[in-house]
């Protein structure tokens, strides 16, 4: 699949000695963003589901997308201070501190189903932080989708330890 060539790869980015992997250049390319999506949808459209979770920022372009053509509820969770209503929270850990996310108290209801999506996943921390938050308000998380998984930081370890499933369309292994 043509999902990883269409990545661009930014050297030294956030901070020295990151690569960091840009999806901008695949969602800018309607092919590209096209097979993406279709890729998801193709993976979701049988499975019982009820929400889809985009985790802030960039899973809300693919998790928005994926929720309109599966025909189910989207849900953001946000960084700390963005969301208007009541909230549930949760702290990850960061390299340096903490950090936390949140998720409308009544976004979820007690036994939906839901697949997580963001673009990536490198530590995890963010990931589960949110898996976290849809089980608090009662939800189940089938599944946690990503475009690019960055296998050797060591986060897609960390959700099959914490007992959850994942799929990415892409991995940078070692580079």
């Amino acid at each position: 699949m043509p999902i990883k060539s269409r990545i661009r790869t930014v050297d030294n980015w956030p901070k020295a000695g990151v690569m960091f992997r840009d999806i901008t250049t695949l969602i800018k390319d309607p092919i590209g963003f096209k097979i993406c999506i279709d890729d998801f949808v193709e993976r979701y459209k049988d499975k019982d589901i009820d929400v889809v979770v985009g985790i802030d920022s960039r899973g809300f372009i693919m998790g928005g997308t994926l929720a309109y053509l599966l025909g189910k509820g989207f849900v953001p969770v946000r960084k700390k201070g963005k969301l208007p209503a009541e909230t549930e929270s949760e702290e990850y850990a960061l390299e340096y501190g903490t950090d936390c996310i949140e998720i409308h108290k009544d976004a979820i209801l007690p036994g939906q189903k839901v697949i997580i999506v963001d673009d990536l996943i490198a530590t995890g921390g963010t990931a589960i932080a949110a898996g976290n938050l849809v089980k608090k308000l009662g939800g189940v998380v089938v599944e946690f989708a990503f475009i690019v998984d960055l296998p050797d930081i060591g986060g897609s370890k960390k959700l099959k330890d914490a007992g959850y499933e994942y799929y990415a369309q892409t991995s940078f292994e070692g580079e």
